[in-house]
């Protein structure tokens, strides 16, 4: 049973810091199994992780079936238990995407989180219709999944004035596009979605926190990261991220198909076993990086 904490803080706050993105765990009959994430929770709560986010891609939200994603989606917000703003990654169908969204406050979400739709033959108008659906439906703040800035300046500055838009979750590395749509957009705010390594250039392009898969295994090194960006020390946070580069050059393996499966492996190796990842992830990983990964570990 998790343990209730304070209410945290309001979501604006929360997303100035950082946002972890939770990992689905799986028992040995590849079944969800929600519960696993209680030490990974509390882990984070207790170096001070500021938002958790369930059914993001380090949920591996696209190899859930959508019954497992309302289910993980219903259970998390109770797991955490008030120790974290909640974040609710809605996305697949936009009918199936309404239905996640119009029960997301239901299940205990602070916010709803909108993947980008990789629908092959996507466009921006069609991307803004489908945000406002999902939005209209969720009744809560929403937040911006960008992956593609290739939608162009006009399409993403649309977006961000829709009802309900309060924050961009910048997932590319086209840091003059993300330069000019700060400026277009001051009242949204703009978060680094391509977690610690990109946080230092993106903070100074003026946005604000960074999300994290890292979280999962060490919160406390992505904190430590996130206090020297605030203090202005990039030194410092170039130095820690540094750190943590062979774990992220470890998850980049494979064409970054070792992305979640990396992290699951280090859980397991830590004893907090959440099963395997699912394909299209490269499962397991390979000896020589189970090896190089198990080194690493023991070094932090």
């Amino acid at each position: 049973m998790a343990t209730k904490g304070p209410r945290p803080m309001s979501l604006g706050q929360a997303l100035t810091g950082i946002s972890g993105i939770l990992v689905t765990p799986f028992d040995s009959h590849d079944a969800i199994a929600p519960a696993r994430l209680e030490p990974i929770v509390a882990r984070c709560a207790a170096a001070g992780v500021d938002a958790l986010t369930v059914n993001g891609n380090t949920s591996e939200f696209y190899g859930l079936t959508f019954a497992e994603a309302e289910r993980m989606q219903a259970e998390v917000p109770a797991i955490v238990a008030g120790r974290a703003t909640v974040v609710a990654g809605i996305g697949r169908s936009v009918n199936e995407a309404v239905r996640l969204a119009a029960r997301a406050k239901a299940d205990g979400a602070d916010a709803v989180m909108i993947h980008q739709p990789p629908d092959p033959f996507v466009s921006p108008r069609g991307i803004a219709d489908y945000i406002r659906r999902v939005g209209d439906a969720a009744g809560l703040p929403i937040v911006l999944y960008l992956r593609n800035a290739a939608i162009g300046d006009a399409a993403i500055t649309a977006m961000t004035t829709i009802p309900g838009v309060v924050a961009v979750k910048w997932a590319s590395t086209d840091l003059m596009t993300l330069a000019r749509a700060i400026r277009a957009a001051p009242q949204v705010q703009f978060v680094c979605g391509l977690a610690e390594p990109w946080a230092p250039p993106m903070t100074a392009l003026g946005a604000q926190g960074f999300t994290s898969g890292l979280i999962n295994v060490a919160p406390e090194r992505s904190v430590a990261i996130l206090a020297a960006l605030r203090a202005a020390d990039f030194t410092r946070a170039n130095a820690l991220i540094a750190e943590i580069g062979a774990f992220e050059a470890l998850r980049a393996e494979e064409q970054n198909g070792a992305n979640v499966s990396v992290v699951k492996a280090a859980l397991a190796l830590s004893g907090n076993d959440v099963g395997a990842a699912r394909p299209p992830a490269a499962w397991p990983i390979a000896a020589e990086s189970l090896a190089r990964l198990r080194t690493l570990l023991a070094s932090w």
